[in-house]
């Protein structure tokens, strides 16, 4: 799925009608940016008294340069220029000291504040339920966790010191020409002739800054998903259509690059003559008054040395203002991941208010009532293609302990009731219930000591394979992890040089595809869930494994409901009851054998495969 564009400069859609993640709105962004902020105040309080007095010493060399010209027109010695200098030096000493360490603790301050910034991401990502993170894109979310994160951590560490060292320079510099003389300080002005370009630049660069980010989701998006289904767009044919579709995203990204890039084409060269038109002003109107007798020759030269000394801290907060815009788009982006539902994506009449406490309401018992279910994927979204059901008024009761397989052609739903069955999605109508409690309302924890599902997809983390079991279950211990191994029949595992501190992935041990699918279901049997929802969970292991691993399972999982979505069907030949789905609705429901004698729908299905 590729992650579509939000529009610039508004909170993005919450789901779920495919849209991609919310981006936080300015008003909220400043908030976010202010309670960063104000967590390490003293380091700001730091930061910022080091750079006033830094800016302060550094006004000394300019006025001491002046009192010099002025000493000598005045017919003074050597002596008091060779002490003027001295003190220039040890002036330009200082505020080489005290510019170092206003940078250290604005550096400090970056780097513990986007360490923050990193933590609260990452803490969000892991809130999304599952359904809001397939609708977005992986793409979406991977590039807010990384470009632009990294953008958030460079304005934090550099751009933000340099600014704030910048600003107290001007504004020290500004306040020293207005004290040398005022109609000197009038002209001192003309800097803020620059201030008519970077508001034209501000007004669009925010908006610039969001479509170049969202185009830049979009294309990782696109790509990650064209890499992961390489074979099966060569299997296909469809090399070209998704070459075309890449061009279209790379193009696409291209204009809202072009885009930035005219903004600051305009903005620069107009801030560099505002840089020379004060400190031409300053030179002919100080002249003028010279050549009258209304200032000295040494006020003059000062006054043209600090405007002069402007052109850097400017050049400074226009050039790092340049990129606090893009790391502000970049931050609102960040920050809208708080914005995204973390809770299921139910109807509102089965969720909590946003603002209220969760629910907590905790199911009675291990009941599953499915109760006139309809479901249709990307409903809301205002697409009528969306809004089809894939289910239709479907009634199901699993009872506790109950072994339950679901069992149809592909297409009939299975697998979209298996995703309700686990508050991974909720109805459209109707309701999924355990224990009395919607499933979708649960909270994630809750949900997970309930209901887990393995599905088809396999995952390997990169670490041990400690690290990989330890996931469902961070307490236990190595005898609970090999017994988990055991017990899905992953013989390997005893093999591995190191044992449980195995190294898995790059550089160490690859597990192919069933041995990644043992891993999944020895997490299973560590989580130690009541109900386990199995959507073609050995789809991967060769016929001979897989028999061995589902017996396996099955005495592992004895006394709990294990509700199993199946094509190979001595699963349900294996089950209490056999649930038949045919293009969304539920049309039979028996013991093997009744539903063999019936010789109905599951009787075809079941003569078809045991031939």
């Amino acid at each position: 799925m590729t992650a579509t564009a939000t529009r610039p400069g508004r909170s993005g859609d919450a789901l779920p009608g495919g849209a991609a993640l919310p981006v936080a709105d300015p008003a909220t962004t400043r908030r976010a940016a202010l309670r960063l902020v104000r967590r390490d105040g003293r380091s700001v309080a730091l930061m910022l008294t080091l750079n006033a007095l830094a800016a302060g010493a550094g006004l000394a060399g300019p006025w001491l340069l002046g009192r010099i010209v002025d000493t000598v027109r005045s017919g003074g010695g050597v002596h008091t220029v060779d002490r003027l200098a001295l003190v220039i030096l040890a002036c330009g000493l200082a505020q080489l000291l005290l510019a170092r360490y206003a940078r250290y603790a604005g550096h400090r301050f970056g780097e513990r504040t986007v360490a923050r910034v990193r933590e609260q991401y990452v803490d969000r990502a892991l809130a999304l339920p599952a359904a809001v993170v397939e609708r977005a894109g992986t793409g979406d979310l991977t590039a807010r966790g990384t470009a632009d994160v990294t953008s958030v951590a460079q304005a934090l560490r550099d751009a933000v010191p340099e600014v704030c060292v910048a600003a107290a320079q001007v504004l020290f510099l500004l306040g020293a020409v207005v004290v040398l003389d005022p109609l000197l300080g009038l002209c001192g002005l003309g800097v803020f002739s620059a201030v008519v370009a970077v508001r034209w630049y501000l007004r669009r660069a925010h908006g610039a800054y969001l479509a170049e980010g969202a185009a830049t989701s979009a294309l990782a998006e696109l790509l990650a998903a064209t890499a992961a289904g390489a074979r099966t767009v060569e299997a296909l044919g469809l090399q070209e259509r998704r070459t075309a579709a890449s061009e279209q995203a790379v193009e696409h990204c291209r204009r809202t690059r072009t885009r930035t890039l005219f903004l600051r084409s305009v903005l620069l060269p107009a801030v560099d003559v505002a840089y020379v038109v004060p400190v031409v002003g300053v030179l002919l109107v100080g002249g003028a008054l010279h050549g009258h007798g209304g200032i000295s020759l040494g006020v003059v030269i000062t006054a043209a040395l600090y405007l002069r000394q402007l052109s850097d801290p400017l050049a400074t907060i226009l050039f790092r203002a340049e990129q606090l815009q893009s790391s502000g788009a970049a931050f609102a982006r960040v920050e809208g991941l708080g914005q995204a539902p973390r809770t299921r994506t139910a109807p509102a009449a089965l969720l909590p208010h946003p603002s209220a406490e969760p629910s907590p309401a905790l199911p009675a018992d291990d009941r599953i009532e499915v109760t006139a279910v309809h479901y249709a994927y990307g409903a809301g979204s205002g697409s009528p293609a969306a809004d089809r059901d894939v289910l239709h008024g479907v009634d199901l009761t699993v009872r506790p302990g109950e072994r339950l397989a679901v069992v149809g052609p592909s297409g009939a739903g299975k697998s979209t009731l298996g995703r309700l069955l686990a508050g991974i999605d909720a109805p459209r109508h109707g309701s999924v219930t355990v224990g009395g409690v919607p499933v979708a309302a649960l909270d994630p924890a809750a949900l997970r000591r309930q209901v887990v599902l393995v599905t088809q997809e396999h995952h390997v983390f990169l670490g041990t394979l400690r690290d990989n079991l330890q996931i469902a279950a961070p307490d236990a211990g190595d005898t609970a992890l090999r017994a988990a191994l055991a017990a899905v029949g992953a013989d390997w595992a005893a093999e591995l040089p190191a044992g449980l501190d195995t190294e898995l992935g790059a550089g160490g041990h690859r597990p192919d595809g069933s041995q990644s699918q043992q891993l999944a279901l020895a997490r299973v049997v560590l989580a130690d869930p009541h109900t386990v929802i199995l959507d073609e969970a050995t789809a991967l292991l060769d016929p001979r494994t897989a028999r061995h691993t589902e017996r396996a399972l099955a005495a592992v999982l004895t006394g709990r409901t294990v509700i199993a979505i199946a094509h190979r069907l001595h699963t349900a030949h294996d089950a209490d009851r056999v649930a038949v789905m045919e293009e969304g609705r539920l049309t039979e429901l028996g013991t093997h054998d009744d539903l063999v004698a019936a010789n109905g729908a599951y009787a075809a299905l079941w003569h078809s495969w045991h031939s």
